[in-house]
């Protein structure tokens, strides 16, 4: 393992030349937003958007203009043929779970395409937790197709599961969540979707986008996903969207996971924006600048971290489909400190300490370096880990690459302290 610089001015040598290193990718992340952006302007001005649209009905909103607006703008932006986008998702976890539910029925099966998902969907699903009405106390058979030992979709098994299980619903989750393996590109979604309708038709192919949104040109939904699902305080509420979440692709399933977060005949037609709207369309336009940025941090992170001996992923220089860095840091002292340097060059919170504790709808003890304007905003820089063996923390978001920057310094420093050699 390469040693960690001694000093204030070998540190900024270090960055320095890491940030040169990483030049030539951060310029093509800014090159890309052009393109990503003229899809959303194009978005606004066919729904022809206009101050009114900000404001929101009260009660149950039926009709509520500016609420539909929305949904137009973000269907057009996900490149699919419906949106409903609502703040009454509390998470990404609440609109993927409503999107399973809606769409899952008893004798069903759920068939899980790259191995156990994210650890929030486990009591969701049933893996976890008893009691609480998850999808295999109503009747829906779970099953899933373990990882090849490099870490990618088995293709040749999903097949023959595909072919024998004839699944309602194939889960397909586009980011690594705790799993130290490749997120899945827009190229590799696309042939597991057209492997899943050409085996069994009537499957639905159900992404969980987290994360995911705006790193490439496409969205799922133009791939040949059916479904897809993710939430406003990460990507595509552009660090501004104060909570919410959204779900996109097809008219029927998008209204189906409607009923589910309101009530059949309510469906899609219900809800309040709060008076949001504003935030929610302004958050949408930003959110290609603050996702390149994010993607450029991105890239420091994993510079910085293989050139100190530690093992990342993915490696600098790889294609990404996801915002998330992970970085194996490999002994808790080190993650601890992290973490706790991170928090430190936070704009809010930065007087706290990330302390390992209990999340709901998690099985590990988490850390969590968060000082963010909107709680739990990954849109914004944090960092997060499981408080387990081999001790990896998974890096996302940041407004701007210059306070990506700022953190790798006190954490540099930090390890240094801790014994970080």
């Amino acid at each position: 393992m390469k040693g960690l610089p001694r000093s204030a001015v070998e540190r900024d040598q270090f960055l320095d030349q890491v940030e040169a290193a990483t030049a030539s990718v951060a310029q093509g992340h800014c090159a890309a937003v052009t393109d990503r952006l003229r899809r959303l302007l194009g978005a606004f001005a066919a729904e022809r958007i206009g101050p009114h649209h900000f404001s929101s009905a009260t009660g149950a909103a039926h009709g509520d203009p500016g609420r539909e607006a929305v949904d137009r703008v973000f269907a057009r932006a996900m490149q699919a043929e419906a949106a409903a986008v609502r703040l009454q998702f509390v998470s990404g976890t609440h609109a993927i779970a409503a999107a399973l539910f809606g769409v899952l029925r008893p004798g069903d099966t759920l068939l899980a395409a790259a191995g156990r998902p994210y650890e929030t969907l486990e009591e969701v699903i049933g893996l976890r937790g008893r009691g609480q009405g998850s999808l295999q106390e109503f009747g829906v058979t779970y099953r899933e197709v373990p990882l090849t030992g490099d870490g990618h979709v088995d293709e040749e098994t999903l097949a023959e599961a595909l072919g024998s299980l004839r699944p309602r619903l194939l889960l397909l989750q586009r980011s690594c969540g705790y799993h130290w393996r490749p997120s899945l590109s827009l190229d590799r979604l696309e042939r597991l979707c057209a492997l899943a309708h050409s085996r069994s038709p009537h499957t639905v192919c159900f992404v969980d986008n987290c994360y995911g949104e705006f790193v490439n040109q496409r969205e799922p939904t133009a791939v040949g996903a059916d479904l897809m699902a993710g939430s406003l305080v990460k990507n595509p509420g552009g660090t501004i969207a104060p909570t919410g979440g959204y779900v996109a692709g097809r008219r029927d399933l998008v209204e189906q996971a409607c009923c589910r977060l309101t009530a059949p005949g309510l469906g899609s037609a219900a809800g309040s924006g709060f008076d949001l709207n504003r935030l929610v369309l302004q958050g949408l336009f930003l959110a290609p600048q603050m996702v390149a940025e994010a993607l450029i941090g991105a890239e420091l992170v994993a510079t910085t971290f293989q050139q100190l001996g530690y093992g990342v992923n993915p490696r600098p220089g790889r294609e990404r489909s996801d915002v998330i860095q992970a970085v194996r840091l490999g002994s808790a002292p080190r993650l601890l400190a992290v973490c706790r340097a991170f928090q430190r060059r936070s704009p809010v919170g930065a007087y706290l300490e990330p302390t390992p504790a209990a999340m709901p709808g998690y099985h590990h003890q988490l850390v969590m370096a968060g000082g963010t304007f909107v709680e739990g905003s990954t849109s914004e820089f944090s960092a997060d880990a499981p408080l387990t063996s081999p001790y990896v923390i998974y890096v996302q978001g940041g407004c701007h690459r210059s306070h990506v920057r700022l953190a790798l310094e006190e954490a540099l420093t930090a390890l240094l302290r801790c014994g970080g050699d």
